[in-house]
């Protein structure tokens, strides 16, 4: 039996805009975020925003320029970069 992911929590709107123009001004985000009990910080460049399995998630390449998706309830905070 697979266990279900916790619960989803939306993130505030006002962080949810300031990620969707990050995304249109093509700005890399120095991103905190906690994942498979462990704290993260990485500068990245976020490129969508999806919904999926009720849930919101964060497109974006890390600094290996690999395609992640971080769901926006594991993040703690981000903050902007320099332009791409």
């Amino acid at each position: 039996m697979t266990s279900k992911p916790p619960t989803y929590s939306p993130m505030d709107c006002e962080q949810y805009s300031r990620l969707e123009l990050a995304i249109l001004q093509r700005r890399r985000l120095r991103l905190h975020w906690v994942g498979k009990g462990m704290s993260h910080i990485e500068v990245v460049s976020p490129q969508d925003l999806r919904t999926r399995r009720h849930a919101e998630y964060l497109l974006l390449r890390d600094g290996m320029n690999r395609r992640r998706f971080l769901r926006l309830d594991r993040i703690m905070h981000f903050a902007d970069r320099t332009p791409l």
